[in-house]
């Protein structure tokens, strides 16, 4: 892949990335207002201004390096994520699931949006391979954080469904977890765990959801 090719990519995929991150924190910090906790909306977090959810390091910097330094074959990053004091929830441990839901519900709800761009694009004889390229990567990159979030070990979304969803014995020894989540995930992914056992199929299950509830407006336009 040489230099102009990368930069297309950049450009390509730089939307639907700052969209992504940016409606997912959010979701988190409305979902955690709604129950409770107004912390994010205090800071300012319940916002669609991408700025205040940019993280330099884990969401410009890491990326751009591993994309260069890997031509695109691994990619990582992460926003600011919302602060949630799970204590200030009217019921703790119920509601820290929803709010945990909220930010993958947040890029189903884009996947679903972006694949439906791209149905009206090709129904109105759209061509331009940049905005084609771009509809793709919405729907691809809002999988990906829809997956990679929803896997079930702490600090991740699922790892917080799992532990709101758990007898409090198993909630508590789940939760003991978060502090070493981070490094196991990445080894995970580096190992290639996540990706073949949870990310793929789920991507691929959520894919075809996404075009089965989009089938009567598919057969409409086409």
């Amino acid at each position: 892949m040489d230099f102009a090719e990368i930069i297309q990519k950049i450009a390509i995929y730089a939307l639907p990335v700052l969209f992504a991150i940016t409606v997912h924190e959010a979701a988190h910090g409305y979902a955690a207002r709604h129950f409770g906790d107004d912390t994010a909306w205090k800071l300012g977090r319940i916002t669609l201004n991408p700025v205040k959810h940019i993280d330099p390091v884990g969401t410009i910097a890491m990326p751009l390096i591993l994309y260069f330094a890997t031509s695109g074959a691994f990619l990582f990053g992460y926003a600011k994520p919302v602060p949630v004091q799970f204590g200030r929830l009217k019921n703790p441990k119920r509601d820290m699931v929803w709010v945990a839901l909220a930010g993958p519900g947040a890029n189903l709800a884009q996947a679903i949006l972006w694949t439906l761009a791209l149905y009206l694009m090709v129904f109105f004889g759209v061509d331009e391979r940049f905005f084609l390229e771009m509809g793709r990567a919405g729907v691809l990159v809002n999988l990906v954080m829809f997956a990679f979030n929803l896997f079930p070990l702490p600090p991740l979304d699922g790892g917080r469904i799992l532990v709101g969803l758990l007898p409090w014995k198993q909630a508590v020894m789940v939760s003991r977890i978060e502090p070493w989540g981070f490094f196991i995930v990445m080894a995970l992914v580096i190992m290639g765990v996540i990706g073949s056992l949870w990310m793929y199929p789920l991507m691929g299950l959520t894919n075809s959801f996404i075009e089965l509830l989009l089938t009567p407006l598919r057969a409409l336009l086409f």
